[in-house]
């Protein structure tokens, strides 16, 4: 697959973000994907507006990031407006976004789900894209 790819990363909980990288880059070997470029965010908030500047420069992207449940409703806001802004990107655009942004209930359960071997989320939000690209 020739396809140019975006990975663009949460910097907020670096040894979560590490392992969704780990994830994508093992999904991305296994697929032979060499075309890609990561891209540092300070949070997941900050995804949707770096992928929306960089639309044209890429065929598809990852999303990676973290945000955990705490005791006031942020928790809620920043993930909706995220994963909303995704979809509507890539709606608009036309251009697949793997979803690899974990909203998890503590630091524990997005540690389990971020590991490449145990649930592998960024591994599998690499496959979508590559299932999108082909359709």
């Amino acid at each position: 697959m020739k396809k140019k790819i975006c990975i663009i990363v949460s910097a907020y909980y670096p040894k979560i973000s590490r392992n969704l990288i780990n994830g994508v880059l093992k999904n991305f070997k296994k697929n032979r994907i060499k075309n890609y470029k990561k891209i540092l965010a300070p949070g997941v908030f900050e995804i949707p507006v770096i992928i929306a500047k960089n639309i044209y420069k890429f065929d598809a992207f990852v999303a990676l990031g973290c945000v955990i449940r705490g005791e006031t409703p942020h928790f809620e806001y920043i993930s909706r407006s995220t994963i909303d802004g995704l979809m509507q990107i890539s709606i608009k655009y036309k251009k697949p976004i793997g979803n690899g942004i974990l909203t998890c209930l503590n630091k524990k359960q997005a540690l389990i789900r971020s590991s490449p071997i145990l649930k592998d989320k960024g591994g599998e939000a690499a496959e979508a894209i590559f299932s999108v690209l082909k359709n």
